[in-house]
């Protein structure tokens, strides 16, 4: 819980700092292949296909759909940007209570991000920044899988910390009815989107309703999350793993050493910039 707080403090006191954006320049473009991906897993839900995703140097982001659907299924997909990234962070949460789990959950995202990153994040014709970013962060997050057990939980909090929050660090563009996608125009925001295709208006008070109704359910994914995570099944879960049981400052060999088991004898199709289709 101590790491949690830290990782929340940290990320909430950086972004308000001149030197801040830079240093979460990459965990930002983390939340966008996040909010992206989200919205990727909704098309295909909905039965819109997912074709791939376009990450900008501005953190900006686009996710397209093979084909359209209908005002219901626009709407689940313009939702899931903001509704997933979230859960992602807090699922990262829930399945880090040791360092050990950290190590697995770590490597497994850097997969996913590198794999991404040849058959999922597309190479504009101009510029083929998104695919080297999005598997630059993968080689980072497995290289933090090896870090020594505290610094590992706490890489992983913090990640999972910038997903939950990630609504409320990207509340001026949330609260934009229209988006703003590598300098240029690009359509309807997904607030906007989710207001038409249910109130079909965009007018202020819609888009911000969708707006609060997003930055809440982080907040209450967050606080679930952390109440999971201080549980008393998940403090069982941290006190019976060996890898965080040796007495501080002893090093992972020093674990495995001691360790009983290592003793002798692992879209829009219709409109949204998010969801824009072909």
């Amino acid at each position: 819980m101590r790491t949690l707080a830290f990782a929340l403090l940290a990320s909430l006191l950086l972004w308000n700092l001149p030197i801040g954006g830079l240093v979460l320049y990459p965990f930002k473009l983390l939340a966008t292949w996040l909010h992206e991906l989200s919205h990727g897993l909704a098309m295909m839900a909905t039965g819109a296909g997912f074709d791939y995703v376009l990450v900008y140097r501005d953190t900006s982001g686009l996710a397209y759909a093979k084909s359209s659907v209908g005002p219901f299924g626009t709407a689940i997909i313009a939702a899931a940007g903001y509704m997933g990234t979230p859960v992602w962070g807090a699922v990262l949460i829930v399945v880090t209570p040791t360092a050990r789990a950290a190590r697995r959950a770590l490597f497994i995202l850097a997969g996913l991000l590198v794999f991404s990153s040849f058959f999922i994040v597309a190479a504009r014709p101009d510029d083929s920044f998104g695919p080297w970013a999005i598997g630059g962060i993968g080689g980072g997050v497995a290289l933090c899988g090896m870090l020594p057990a505290r610094w590992r939980i706490a890489t992983a909090h913090f990640l999972a910390a910038q997903s939950c929050v990630n609504a409320l660090l990207d509340i001026r563009v949330l609260l934009r009815p229209s988006q703003v996608v590598d300098g240029q125009f690009a359509g309807m925001s997904d607030a906007g989107n989710m207001a038409m295709s249910t109130f079909g208006t965009t007018e202020e008070w819609a888009v911000w309703t969708w707006a609060g109704i997003w930055l809440a359910w982080s907040l209450v994914v967050l606080f679930v999350a952390l109440r999971f995570n201080g549980s008393p099944a998940s403090a069982s879960a941290a006190t019976s793993d060996p890898a965080t049981a040796s007495p501080r400052g002893e090093s992972d060999r020093d674990e495995r050493r001691h360790s009983p088991e290592t003793a002798p004898g692992e879209t829009a199709p219709s409109g949204p910039a998010d969801t824009a289709g072909p």
